[in-house]
This record gives C-alpha cells, sequence and structure tokens, in this order.
C-alpha cells in the first residue's frame, strides 16, 4: 500500500530540455533505476532528490528544474519499478536506490559528500533520510515526512492493521543518526501526512534544525500554488549551508 509507481506515463528522450540528462543507475543489487541529472557548471554543489509515493522521477521534472535555477546542480532519482527503472518497489530497495545514487553522486560525478545536499518528498524523506544517516553531507531537506509506517497507517484509518507495517519507514527513530543541518517543510492542512508529523520529526532531530510550517497549504499543492512560501526558504537554507563551507 505504500507505492503507487507510474510505467506508463513517461517521457522519451527528445521530449527533455536540452539540459537534462537522462541516465540509469545500477543499484548493489543490480537493479538500473531512472533518473535526471541537470547541470549548473557555477556549482560545485549538487542536490539529490527523492519524490513521493505516487508517478515516477519525469512528473517531478519541473521542481527538478527549479531547483536547478536555484543555482545547484540536481540528481532527480527514480524508484525501481517506477517510470523505466527495473524491479519492483520495496521499503529495503528503495534504500538501496538511495545508497546508489549517493555513490553515483560521489564516485561518476565526481561531488564529494560534504558537498552534497539531500531531499526528500514525503515517502522520499524516508530515503532521504536513511541515506543521510552518520554521513558528512552538506544538509538535508525534507518536505512533509512522515514519522512511520505504522503512524501513517493510523493516520489514514487504518489503526486495525497498522500492527502490520512493523518498523516500516521509521524516519522518526532514524532522524536522531543526522548529524548535519536539517530543514522541514510541511503545510499545516497536508490530507496525506498530517502536519503534526513533520513537526514530530522536528522536534526529534539533534542536528541544527529549521522548520517551515506553510498556513493552508495540503499536501500536493506547496511548490506550485504556494510556491512564493516554499521556495525562497529551500534557497536560503541552501545559501546558509553553502556559506558555511567557506
Amino acid at each position: 500500500m505504500a507505492f503507487f509507481p507510474d510505467k506508463k506515463n513517461v517521457l522519451s528522450k527528445d521530449q527533455l530540455p536540452a539540459d537534462v540528462q537522462e541516465l540509469f543507475i545500477e543499484t548493489e543489487d543490480r537493479i538500473k533505476i531512472q533518473s535526471y541529472f541537470i547541470p549548473n557548471s557555477a556549482s560545485d554543489k549538487i542536490i539529490i532528490y527523492f519524490h513521493g509515493n505516487a508517478g515516477n522521477i519525469c512528473g517531478r521534472l519541473s521542481d527538478l528544474m527549479q531547483i536547478n535555477k536555484l543555482g545547484v546542480n540536481v540528481l532527480g532519482v527514480g524508484y525501481r519499478g517506477y517510470g523505466k527503472s527495473q524491479g519492483k518497489p520495496s521499503e529495503a530497495g528503495i534504500y538501496l536506490d538511495g545508497k546508489a545514487a549517493l555513490t553515483y553522486a560521489t564516485k561518476r560525478l565526481g561531488f564529494p559528500v560534504g558537498n552534497v545536499t539531500i531531499f526528500g518528498r514525503s515517502i522520499g524523506t524516508a530515503v532521504a533520510i536513511n541515506t543521510s544517516q552518520y554521513l558528512n553531507i552538506n544538509g538535508l531537506i525534507l518536505v512533509t515526512p512522515l514519522t512511520s509506517g505504522k503512524d501513517q497507517a493510523k493516520s489514514m484509518g487504518l489503526g486495525f492493521i497498522s500492527f502490520l507495517a512493523g518498523n516500516s519507514f521509521n524516519n522518526v527513530n532514524k532522524i536522531v543518526n543526522v548529524s548535519r543541518p536539517i530543514l522541514i517543510i510541511h503545510g499545516t492542512q497536508d490530507n496525506v501526512i498530517p502536519f503534526e508529523m513533520g513537526k514530530s520529526i522536528y522536534d526529534k532531530a539533534k542536528a541544527k534544525k529549521q522548520f517551515v510550517r506553510i498556513e493552508g497549504a495540503d499536501h500536493n499543492n506547496l511548490s506550485t500554488k504556494y510556491k512564493d512560501l516554499y521556495w525562497p526558504p529551500i534557497y536560503v537554507f541552501l545559501k546558509q549551508l553553502w556559506t558555511m563551507m567557506l
């Protein structure tokens, strides 16, 4: 119930903007995942972006391009079973996808770990947090993070079977293992992942942290309808991270 992959609505290479490179990253279990790299020759920093649980990476292209315009290289990562990627999605599998993306950014693209900011959206926050643990990355951005699979099941009215979620997607326990600066953004009217979950992640985090509350915003309209409240804090946070590196 956690994954809603779309393998039909994809973009061919000739449909991509000229500066967007489609690539396929191989994971340690030999699954090839579709991803997009958008370079920014003026920057030595990169953001690795992990999207939400529905659709595929093709549908996030506009957000990836907007992040790129903030003055940074962007690697948008698809998950196994999504879009043109091989395999089938699972929690363990998408964590391997996250690990492979970080390895690709550092080993193949040549970005030092300290120049990497990891960005997770919705279920992508689980990949982002899992990938960021115990690493000296530049920073971590979490948009509408969930606390755990069990909590999410309860919020969906499935409390009677929430025990089936076990210890899945346990962001609230893992966030304490992230030592680098964290930005969390959540809309107050989120009807998918309750606002209180984002606040709980923020409260539990031990690293330097910021929380952006967007009044009235739902789960899927943050970067569009509320773009004037959503993008500026991300840009300011990135500028702060990059200034700290000087």
